[in-house]
C-alpha cells in the first residue's frame, strides 16, 4: 500500500512542479502524435505517451487527497480534468470534500451519472450533507434509497441546519457508553473497532434514552484500574457542549478558548445527537477568513482562478459596477471645484493625499471592526463607545501627520494658509474615515448582512469623494475667497 501522507508547503510546490512537468511532456508526445504520419515514430511516441501517464499515475497514488485537491485547483481546466481522470476512484470523494466549491463544481461536471452515484455512496452521512447541494437530483434520489433508515435521517438531519451552524458542521461518527460498565468492558468494546473516529480524545456517556451523563477522556480510560465503572471517573460537571443551532464562529472561539479535541452536540433534551471536532472547526476559521479576504474586495464569492471569463464576470460585476458609481461622484466633486483648482494648480497635487490617507485609516478602522465582530467582542449596542473611540483616535492622527504633511506644503508652496487648509483637511477626512469605518459594517451587521462584504469599496470611494469635497472646499473658502 502506498504512503499518503500530507506535504509540508516545500513538499507540495515539489510535488505541484513534478505534475506539472509531466504534463507538458505528456502535451508534447501528444502534439508530435498529431504532426507524425510514420508508423514507428507513432508507435514510440504512443509508448512514450503511456509511460509518461503511468508515472503520472503513480505520483498521484502516492499523494494524500489534500494535496491532490490542491494541486487540482493550481492547474488550468484541460490539466485539471486530465488529473482528475488519473485518480484513482476510492480517492473522488475525500478530494472533492476538499477542494474549493467552485473548483468542485468543473470536477463534478466531467462525471458522469455512475461516478457521482459511486462517490455519493463511498462518504459518511455528514460528508454526503455537504456534497448533495451539489449533486443532480436523481443522482441524490439514487443515493438516498441506497442508505439504510438511520443514515437517511443523518443525512436530512445535517441539510436541514442553516450554514453556519453547528448543526451543519457536526458529524455522526462518535463513541457512546454507559455508566454503569467497567473500564476494562469498554476497552474490550474499543477493541472491536477497526479504528476509532479521528479526533477521538474522549467517549460520551450516555444513559439508555442517549442523554449526555457525563464524558470518559481517553486518559482517565488508560491510566485508572480497568475494575473500576465509567460514573466514578468520568467527567460530569462544566461540560462544554454545544447545541446544533449555535453560530459556528461561536463554536470556533470555544474550541479555540478551552483548547478543545472534540465537543459533543446534544438537543434540548440532553440527547447526544452528534459532534464537532477541531478540524471542523479549522475548516470553518480558513473559510471565514478567505470569505472576508475576498468580501473585503467586493466578491460575493470564491472563485476558480482558471473559470471562464464569464463566470469571473459574474462574480465581480457588481461591486465594479457600484464602484463605478462612486468614482463618477468623486469626479463629479472634483468639477464643482474646477476654477479652483484652475486658480491655484497646487490644489490637483495636493487633494489625493488627502484621500489617500483617509482611505487607508478607513480601511484599518473598518478591518479592525470587521475582526472584532467575527471574534464575537462587538455588538452594534457599542457603537457610540467605539465611534468615540476611532474618533479620538483620527484626530490625532490628523493633527500629527495633517501638521507634517501641512509643513511641507506651506515651504513647497510658500503658503502657510495652504498648509493649514491641508492640516484641516486631513483632520476632517481621517474623522470621516473613522465614522464610516465603525458604521458601515455594524449597520451591516444589524441588517443580518455579511460586515466585510464591500467594505474596503465602500470605505474608498466615501474617502475619496469627501476628501476631495473637505480639501477643495477648504481651500476655496479660505484661500480663494
Amino acid at each position: 500500500m502506498n504512503e499518503q501522507t500530507p506535504c509540508d508547503t516545500d513538499g507540495f510546490h515539489q510535488h505541484l512542479h513534478e505534475i506539472q512537468d509531466l504534463l507538458t511532456r505528456h502535451r508534447v508526445v501528444e502534439s508530435l502524435e498529431h504532426r507524425q504520419n510514420m508508423p514507428r515514430q507513432a508507435l514510440v511516441e504512443s509508448i512514450t505517451h503511456k509511460q509518461n501517464l503511468a508515472r503520472l499515475s503513480r505520483k498521484l497514488d502516492r499523494l494524500h487527497p489534500a494535496d491532490i485537491a490542491r494541486i487540482l485547483e493550481s492547474l488550468p481546466l484541460e490539466d485539471r480534468w486530465l488529473v482528475w481522470d488519473l485518480v484513482r476512484a476510492d480517492k473522488d470523494g475525500d478530494i472533492l470534500l476538499e477542494v474549493s466549491d467552485a473548483v468542485r463544481a468543473s470536477l463534478l461536471r466531467t462525471m458522469d451519472a455512475d461516478e457521482l452515484k459511486a462517490v455519493a455512496e463511498s462518504l459518511d452521512a455528514d460528508e454526503l450533507a455537504d456534497l448533495v447541494p451539489d449533486l443532480p437530483p436523481e443522482i441524490i434520489e439514487d443515493v438516498f434509497e441506497s442508505l439504510d433508515q438511520k443514515e437517511r435521517e443523518q443525512v436530512r438531519a445535517a441539510m436541514s441546519y442553516p450554514e453556519g451552524t453547528v448543526g451543519a458542521l457536526m458529524d455522526f461518527d462518535m463513541v457512546r457508553v454507559r455508566e454503569d460498565v467497567t473500564l476494562e468492558v469498554v476497552l474490550r468494546y474499543l477493541r472491536r473497532f477497526e479504528a476509532l473516529p479521528d479526533h477521538t480524545d474522549k467517549l460520551f456517556v450516555v444513559d439508555r434514552e442517549e442523554r449526555l451523563r457525563g464524558i470518559l477522556t481517553l486518559e482517565s480510560l488508560l491510566v485508572n484500574d480497568p475494575e473500576r465503572q465509567v460514573a466514578e471517573v468520568m467527567k460530569s460537571r462544566s461540560l462544554v457542549t454545544l447545541g446544533p443551532d449555535d453560530d459556528a464562529t461561536g463554536a470556533a472561539q470555544a474550541f479555540e478558548r478551552y483548547d478543545l479535541v472534540s465537543v459533543p452536540v446534544i438537543d434540548a433534551e440532553r440527547r447526544v445527537i452528534g459532534r464537532v471536532t477541531v478540524a471542523d472547526m479549522v475548516d470553518r476559521i480558513i473559510e471565514e477568513s478567505e470569505a472576508e479576504i475576498l468580501g473585503h474586495a467586493g466578491l460575493r464569492e470564491e472563485e476558480d482562478i482558471f473559470a471562464s471569463v464569464v463566470q469571473s464576470v459574474k462574480n465581480r460585476w457588481a461591486w465594479l459596477a457600484i464602484n463605478l458609481v462612486t468614482a463618477f461622484v468623486a469626479s463629479r466633486v472634483i468639477d464643482l471645484f474646477q476654477g479652483s483648482i484652475e486658480k491655484l494648480v497646487a490644489l490637483a497635487a495636493l487633494m489625493p493625499i488627502v484621500a489617500g490617507i483617509g482611505g487607508n485609516a478607513g480601511n484599518q478602522t473598518i478591518t479592525m471592526i470587521v475582526r472584532a465582530i467575527a471574534m464575537g467582542q462587538v455588538e452594534p449596542s457599542g457603537m457610540w463607545r467605539l465611534l468615540r473611540k476611532e474618533a479620538g483616535v483620527a484626530l490625532i492622527n490628523g493633527v500629527v501627520w495633517g501638521g507634517v504633511v501641512g509643513l511641507l506644503a506651506w515651504w513647497l508652496y510658500r503658503s502657510p494658509y495652504l498648509g493649514l487648509v491641508m492640516t484641516g483637511a486631513m483632520t476632517l477626512n481621517l474623522l470621516l474615515a473613522a465614522t464610516a469605518g465603525v458604521l458601515i459594517p455594524l449597520i451591516r451587521q444589524r441588517l443580518g448582512r455579511d460586515p466585510a462584504l464591500g467594505s474596503s469599496v465602500l470605505i474608498t470611494a466615501l474617502t475619496d469623494s469627501g476628501g476631495f469635497f473637505i480639501f477643495l472646499g477648504l481651500a476655496t473658502l479660505f484661500l480663494l475667497s
